[in-house]
């Protein structure tokens, strides 16, 4: 009770190697999921039928993987009603991650300079909203506490399944 698929998912790809585990794929069709995505663990959509793995996220995103969260805390997830800055979406977001790095560079840049009007509602979210947007959105960001004291449980079963004899 009280936890998510993706608190889940990231419990796995965090302990991968204690599970036996060399190569992870995702399935599902929220794009915050990638988030997981490295070099051993990748997603599959049931939606659009498409891979995202580091090899092709080119064809999905301008900006490398390691930008993700903070292109997620630039644009929110209406999805999760986390809010991200007003007048940023995609374009700006990824122009912000190449002109500034990432959200820890970016609040560590606020205030920016500007007359453009995202720039101001940028300044006015602010470092506190960019850090809410982290902890909301991070995936990787404390799961111990996401999964409620279940962590335990969670991995046995895991690790059960994952050594079952699969003829």
């Amino acid at each position: 009770r009280g936890v998510e698929a993706d608190d889940i998912a990231s419990l796995i790809v965090q302990n991968r190697e204690n599970l036996g585990l060399d190569e992870i794929w995702l399935i599902s069709s929220d794009k915050d999921w990638d988030l997981l995505i490295d070099d051993k663990v990748s997603r599959f959509s049931t939606v659009t039928r498409k891979e995202t793995t580091v090899h092709n996220w080119d064809e999905h995103y301008d900006f490398d993987p390691e930008y993700f969260l903070t292109y997620k805390c630039l644009t929110g997830d209406k999805g999760d009603n986390v809010p991200g800055v007003t007048g940023v979406g995609p374009k700006r977001a990824t122009g912000l991650i190449q002109q500034y790095g990432d959200v820890f560079d970016i609040m560590a840049s606020l205030p920016i300079d500007g007359k453009y009007k995202y720039i101001q509602n940028l300044n006015e979210f602010g470092s506190d909203g960019l850090e809410i947007g982290v902890k909301l959105m991070d995936l990787m960001y404390d799961t111990d506490a996401a999964v409620l004291g279940h962590k335990d449980e969670i991995l046995g079963l895991v690790e059960n399944y994952v050594n079952k004899d699969r003829l």
